[in-house]
């Protein structure tokens, strides 16, 4: 899928809530054609704040093939499915899985801020962030577990190592203490960025999903390496939404 388009200038009128989606769209548009330096303030009327973009867009085609575990770990994030991922459309997700509006900001700019240049070797540095799906294995950390290969594929034994070498008190989930001992043990010597990203990752995702006895389960970490926890996620803030 590819994202080309054109824009007149009823795209830069004030935002209404009405015009919200067209003009969001409009905005998306315009950022994936090159044109040179581009910025824009962008008010999200749904949540009542501003976002700062600027820089080079790029034109960008979407996924085609086959998607590793790790590509659909992140693809969840890609909004309109070019498969770039851009900060707000980070935001967004964080967002739809139900976390606040301060984490989620906090995670799409950091997020997009340690990637961006990683998936896109030997282009310029964009001041949008983009993520390059397609090239998401290149951003892999070190200090991690082992359950995503080199190329981003899914290992089976080193997710069953999780528990195995790990899980003490409940052989299929993991307590608050067990998580930090395995964060620990797969700590690599020096390498601080690798187990600040480890830790950051782990603990959201057990903030967001231990259950009633502290206990984060095998079955949601499974879910969350191929990014089908997230979709799960979504519909069950949306169900919540609509009940409330």
């Amino acid at each position: 899928m590819s994202s080309s388009s054109s824009s007149s200038s009823d795209d830069c009128r004030p935002i209404s809530n009405e015009g919200h989606e067209r003009l969001q769209g409009g905005l998306q548009m315009i950022l994936s054609i090159s044109f040179g330096s581009l910025i824009f303030f962008f008010w999200d009327a749904k949540e009542g704040f501003f976002f700062f973009v600027g820089g080079g867009g790029e034109f960008h085609a979407g996924l085609e093939g086959d998607l590793s575990a790790l590509q659909k770990h992140v693809a969840f994030f890609d909004q309109n499915k070019d498969g770039i991922v851009y900060p707000w459309e980070t935001y967004r997700g964080f967002r739809a899985i139900g976390c606040g509006i301060l984490l989620s900001a906090g995670s799409a700019f950091l997020i997009n801020l340690a990637l961006s240049r990683k998936t896109r070797p030997g282009k310029f540095p964009s001041l949008l962030l983009p993520i390059e799906i397609k090239n998401i294995h290149m951003a892999k950390h070190g200090s991690d577990s082992g359950v995503y290969d080199c190329e981003g594929r899914f290992v089976p034994s080193k997710f069953e190592e999780i528990f195995t070498e790990h899980a003490r008190a409940n052989s299929n989930a993991l307590t608050s203490d067990e998580l930090l001992a395995m964060l620990k043990y797969n700590r690599v010597p020096k390498d601080y960025n690798g187990w600040l990203a480890s830790w950051t990752e782990w603990k959201i995702l057990y903030f967001l999903c231990k259950d009633k006895n502290g206990l984060l389960h095998k079955e949601t970490i499974r879910a969350v390496y191929d990014g089908s926890l997230f979709d799960r996620m979504q519909e069950d803030r949306a169900s919540a939404l609509k009940k409330a």
